[in-house]
């Protein structure tokens, strides 16, 4: 079992493969790095940046250094199935839409998803049923939706194919209803598909918040990027279940990713299925114990506020009276980078260190420091930093078109706060963290104008399909 775990097929393969000094007349064009002008750094890089050669396997159809280190990484996280992805989270979120749903079935999804679950909606052509998540006062977020809110749904919605749940957050929190939810859902043959794109480090040790996998769940999709020492786009899926083929997730996966995968995502992949397999519980005590010191010394610092979430891994800092935007800008003003800004608070991402690694904590203490110091004795206070209560939204919603009726109907451009009441015709989704405010289809509530408002007036970023700068919106003529 100690061999097993020191493996990582992939890259060994790849080493293996540039040891030869192999001649390219095959794709890429950089041929090795030698015809590329970017920097030596870049260019070392880019001799393991290959094509399906031989002995260097597909990722489309594995059979050898890529099916081995995928059956690694299956038995990592305990699943049946395990897939490499090189599209992000969002390919496996349309992957697994695609594979449990069909043009006109219905799906209930929990409401604050991100954007991909709602593009692969749109895709298929579904009929989404939202269930509106609970109002955490003490993070100010959005958090998970309530087991007797989702049993609801499945009552009402019985012929349902899908059921799509967030877990964790992107903020960190975590439902404790999830695994009730689950076994709920099975007893009605629905399966229970689970973004799971900020919690892959979860499998790392017990000291963590469980994966879902572990609660049941048939598909659960990682953003191994956002948490493991992979590179951006890097991710993880994993299948579970008796409900669903995974041949068909396989199928979906070949028809939605490159059919040129990067051999350096994989290789990151390799390596992060590789950190989680070999992370000890001694290693998470560590990094728990190191936060620990790091929260204490940042509540020393005056006007700060410091909230701890259920991943240990993430943190919120507040200075009150003061925008998470206006914290922001202040911050990196001194060369550090949080994950997210909002209204009330900015996100950071701790990383998943081992025993034995080390991170400047000291110093970025000091420079937070400074930070605060320069935002309380220069800025004004923000007089429409949002309040600090929930939103109240119907628990259960139904969309009055589906997305692709919208497609056909007319649309017409108005002033934001003159749509009360009028059907959304095109999503507008604050980024981060990219869970959509307003879906094609929803009816215009005055609770979803007012938090437009109130991110507008503090220099919140929107993607979609929309006019904001002139306040303008679009909806169903």
């Amino acid at each position: 079992m100690f061999v097993v775990q020191k493996k990582k097929p992939i890259i060994e393969g790849l080493e293996r493969f540039r040891q030869q000094q192999n001649i390219s007349f095959h794709v890429p064009g950089h041929k090795h790095g030698e015809l590329s002008h970017l920097p030596q750094a870049f260019k070392d890089v880019m001799r393991y940046d290959v094509t399906e050669l031989s002995g260097l396997d597909d990722l489309h159809y594995p059979e050898e250094m890529i099916g081995e280190a995928e059956n690694l990484l299956a038995k990592t996280y305990g699943a049946m199935k395990s897939f490499f992805l090189v599209g992000g989270s969002t390919v496996g979120n349309l992957a697994m839409i695609y594979a449990t749903c069909q043009a006109g079935d219905t799906i209930i999804v929990q409401r604050n998803a991100h954007k991909s679950i709602f593009h692969a909606i749109e895709l298929v052509g579904a009929k989404p049923i939202f269930v509106t998540p609970q109002w955490d006062e003490r993070t100010l977020t959005a958090t998970y939706v309530t087991y007797r809110d989702l049993k609801e749904a499945v009552e009402s919605y019985s012929k349902a194919k899908a059921v799509v749940l967030t877990y964790p957050t992107y903020y960190g929190m975590t439902s404790s209803d999830i695994h009730q939810q689950i076994a709920y859902c099975h007893e009605k043959g629905i399966p229970v598909l689970v973004d799971e794109a900020h919690g892959a480090h979860f499998q790392a040790c017990t000291l963590f918040q469980p994966s879902a996998l572990s609660f049941g769940a048939d598909i659960v999709v990682q953003s191994a990027h956002k948490t493991l020492p992979a590179m951006t786009m890097a991710s993880f899926m994993h299948v579970n279940s008796q409900l669903i083929d995974a041949d068909r997730i396989h199928y979906y996966l070949r028809m939605l990713q490159s059919s040129s995968p990067s051999y350096l995502l994989l290789a990151s992949l390799d390596d992060a299925r590789h950190y989680v397999q070999t992370y000890m519980e001694s290693d998470g005590a560590y990094i728990i114990e190191k936060k620990n010191q790091w929260v204490e010394a940042l509540r020393t610092i005056g006007s700060l506020e410091v909230i701890e979430v259920d991943d240990p891994l993430k943190l919120l800092l507040r200075v009150k009276g003061y925008s998470g935007f206006q914290l922001q800008q202040v911050l990196e003003a001194q060369h550090v980078y949080g994950e997210l800004a909002d209204t009330n608070q900015v996100l950071l991402m701790l990383p998943l260190l081992k025993q034995g690694h080390t991170y400047p904590f000291a110093e970025i203490r000091i420079r937070i420091k400074e930070a605060i110091t320069i935002l309380v004795d220069t800025a004004k206070t923000a007089s429409n930093v949002a309040p600090r209560t929930a939103y109240q939204f119907a628990p259960i919603t139904e969309p009055m078109y589906t997305f692709n009726e919208i497609a056909s109907l007319n649309k017409e451009w108005l002033p934001y706060m003159r749509t009360i009441g009028r059907i959304a015709a095109s999503m507008i989704i604050p980024y981060p963290p990219g869970i959509p405010l307003l879906v094609p289809g929803e009816k215009i509530t005055v609770a979803k104008l007012s938090q437009l408002e109130e991110l507008l007036a503090v220099g919140a970023t929107f993607q979609g399909h929309h006019r904001l700068t002139e306040k303008m919106i679009q909806v169903i003529k």
